[in-house]
């Protein structure tokens, strides 16, 4: 009998990627710490904080047969712009050293986001924030840009599940 997760059952998932010991590269995980304890999201939207293992989430999601309408991912890239600046970024443009931690092999065309949205019909929207830099050494923070940005993508992933759910 397979158990299918809680997370392959809600319209919505959410989740927050990225390592909190790598500075900046811990935006996703806060994002995703403070969705869940201060914003009121519907019950059929669910928050992971999915922190470096998020290739195990999307896996369990593309092998499950139910899944969710919608998933967010929240991340943080260097992506040469602004510090602190918000922006979707679609699949394609996702960079090599991020496809790593959404693929199941090395190769780009295993990617497990293009196949949920491509094969599973799953509405994948990648939202993420531009780092000031991630440190070569364990760090427990955040920039302050970063930290500023949090507030602004709960708004914009609230906006999303209101247009989507309401």
């Amino acid at each position: 009998m397979e158990i299918t997760p809680s997370y392959c059952n809600c319209k919505i998932l959410i989740l927050g990627c990225g390592n909190i010991l790598f500075g900046d590269d811990g935006f996703g995980p806060q994002v995703a710490e403070e969705l869940q304890k201060n914003c009121h999201l519907p019950e059929n939207v669910m928050v992971i904080n999915a922190g470096s293992g998020v290739r195990k989430f999307l896996f369990d999601i593309t092998l499950s047969e139910k899944k969710p309408g919608k998933i967010i991912i929240v991340d943080a890239i260097d992506a040469g712009k602004t510090p602190g600046e918000i922006f979707e970024l679609p699949i394609d443009e996702i960079p090599e050293k991020k496809i790593d931690d959404f693929s199941m092999h090395q190769l780009p065309t295993s990617n497990l986001l293009k196949e949920l949205k491509e094969f599973c019909k799953v509405d994948v929207i990648i939202i993420v924030c531009q780092v000031e830099s991630i440190p070569e050494e364990v760090t427990g923070s955040i920039s302050k840009k970063l930290t500023d940005a949090i507030p602004v993508v709960c708004k914009r992933i609230n906006e999303i599940i209101i247009h989507k759910t309401g």
